[in-house]
């Protein structure tokens, strides 16, 4: 009997809760160490194969950004910018600027036209279609009702 006993009071409700917390302290201080560890790894470059990789990458999407910016472009409306300040050009230069942007209204206009026609018969060409189906489909089920 005096075994049972010594038993029992080494496991009493009040060691075994000690026991717990312990535990529960123990766990607590591992998780902590493990967020620790990950905020360190996460900000320490892992290596310099990463390092140099991550260098090429900026370097190639800063080429790609440059590559795509309109020079061009640029150039060519700071020339209008100056051109507006320079004051009245020549009249010849007018007239054959009016003459090109006359002549590409023209053309605009003239390929809108065409556009239309072409897309005026392709759909009624579809709709005829549409119709010859739809009456054969009607044809099939007074077919097939009748009989």
């Amino acid at each position: 009997m005096e075994v049972q006993q010594w038993w029992r009071m080494k496991f009493s409700f009040r060691n075994a809760t000690i026991l717990v917390c312990f535990f529960n302290v123990v766990v607590a201080l591992f998780l902590i160490q493990g967020f620790i560890a990950s905020t360190y790894t996460r900000n320490k470059p892992s290596s310099t194969h990463s390092n140099s990789d991550q260098l090429s990458y900026i370097k190639q999407s800063e080429e790609i950004r440059l590559a795509m910016v309109p020079l061009e472009l640029i150039k060519r409306v700071k020339e209008i910018e100056q051109e507006a300040y320079r004051g009245p050009e020549k009249v010849q230069q007018k007239d054959t600027r009016q003459t090109a942007a006359v002549d590409l209204s023209k053309r605009l206009k003239d390929f809108r036209s065409l556009n239309d026609a072409a897309s005026l018969k392709a759909l009624e060409e579809w709709r005829k279609r549409k119709m010859e189906r739809a009456r054969q489909r009607q044809l099939e089920k007074n077919g097939t009702a009748s009989s």
